[in-house]
């Protein structure tokens, strides 16, 4: 005689669910952290090129600027020429290298075939572009300490924090921006040719020249409007506050700005995940 419980049994221990419903309800905290460490241990891995690098090219560039100034003493805004570089340069290297993390997270497993490792785990679309975005986002974050740590040793340069709190939340929508832009550019290229034509002909042109290495009121009315409505400028500018306490743009407008544009970002972002264009077709 069969003493198993029925499936219609009230006390039976047995759960049955549907094909295709899902039976995880909530956040799923361990998948989530799981994908995010896995994005921040594949940089990790090669530290001296995605952490120590930037820092090194941010010197070279310090350099090569503050000798073609000679010893004219040129200041900038009320500030030295060669303290009013160095928080460009730090948010610079955060913005292009919080892109380059997310951009290369779903193409090379496009390109690889592994695609499926992102797909088939029971991670909701939220969660997915919060663990890949996150480890951009913690990319950028080491890499500006590290920026941060080879200035401050840098003879004849200032980097204190004057408002720790502007140059957090700046840095913060900096490279969430960027890592959002990655994602996007992740889902749409087909190979790494593609990711590096967004890198030379979008990232890097809107980061030099947005302020980096100039006050963009010394632009014509023109050039100064149409930097005015390049998000990056925002980002250089609020992140410059927060560490030398000047800035040539309306900080509230910026911060409002960016968050907006994120979000919409991350809507974008959200939408192609969910429709599977170009990853699941």
């Amino acid at each position: 005689m069969n003493d198993q419980p029925g499936p219609q049994s009230s006390d039976s221990s047995w759960v049955r669910f549907e094909p295709g419903v899902p039976t995880l309800s909530g956040v799923n905290t361990v998948g989530l952290k799981t994908l995010y460490i896995k994005e921040v241990r594949r940089f990790l891995k090669v530290h001296m090129q995605t952490l120590w690098a930037p820092a090194v090219n941010a010197l070279l560039l310090l350099t090569i600027f503050t000798v073609a100034q000679g010893r004219s003493g040129i200041h900038i805004m009320g500030v030295r020429f060669a303290d009013f570089i160095a928080p460009g340069l730090i948010i610079s290297a955060m913005l292009q290298n919080s892109f380059a993390n997310s951009s290369f997270a779903l193409l090379v497993g496009k390109m690889q075939g592994t695609i499926v490792d992102y797909l088939m785990p029971p991670l909701s679309v939220g969660e997915l572009i919060a663990g890949i975005v996150g480890a951009a986002v913690t990319r950028a974050f080491l890499v500006g300490t590290a920026v941060w740590l080879a200035l401050l040793v840098w003879p004849n340069v200032s980097v204190g924090i004057a408002h720790p709190l502007a140059m957090l939340w700046f840095g913060l929508m900096g490279a969430t921006m960027l890592g959002l832009l990655g994602l996007l550019t992740s889902i749409w290229a087909d190979k790494f040719d593609q990711s590096a034509m967004v890198t030379n002909f979008v990232v890097l042109p809107l980061s030099l020249l947005s302020g980096t290495v100039y006050s963009v009121e010394q632009l014509s009315p023109v050039f100064r409007a149409i930097s005015h409505a390049n998000p990056f400028f925002y980002v250089i500018s609020g992140f410059r506050y927060g560490l030398l306490g000047v800035a040539d743009s309306p900080l509230i407008v910026g911060a409002v700005g960016l968050l907006a544009l994120n979000l919409a970002l991350w809507a974008l972002c959200y939408a192609l995940l969910r429709s599977g264009w170009k990853i699941k077709n």
